[in-house]
């Protein structure tokens, strides 16, 4: 059972590199274009998260591949990522690589959240919590 477990998880591991990896080229693909269109497309916030999203899946894809322990914590990153970049993707219509690149972050982020192993986001640093406590209510 251990065996079929690690085999799971490595196909699961492998299955998630590809996403991240493909996320990341439809994610530049879908930034050239919009820029290039122009109008709604090349908003800069619109830029912007398809810019970190394909940063942040390629980060990913290098943490998994060399193995490391922190994987999960940059899969789950990339799972927020991911959903706030296919939904902004949506929004503009869902035509050619717009809609692609929604689909590839969905995949995206499926697969990054069953990667993460329920990793939740951490509290504040000690410094910004301090800065958040002094703000007026």
């Amino acid at each position: 059972m251990a065996n079929a477990e690690v085999m799971r998880s490595d196909d699961e591991m492998r299955e998630c590199i590809d996403n991240c990896l493909s996320c990341h080229r439809v994610c530049l693909e879908a930034l050239a274009d919009g820029l290039k269109r122009g109008g709604k497309l090349a908003e800069p916030g619109h830029l912007r998260l398809l810019m970190d999203c394909a940063d942040i899946c390629d980060t990913s894809a290098r943490f998994m591949l060399r193995g490391s322990d922190l994987h999960s914590r940059t899969c789950f990153a990339c799972a927020e990522v991911c959903a706030a970049c296919a939904t902004a993707c949506e929004e503009t219509g869902l035509e050619g690589l717009m809609k692609a690149c929604a689909e590839a972050c969905r995949r995206c982020e499926e697969s990054c959240r069953r990667m993460s192993g329920g990793v939740m986001p951490q509290p504040l640093n000690p410094e910004a919590a301090q800065r958040a406590a002094d703000l007026p209510a």
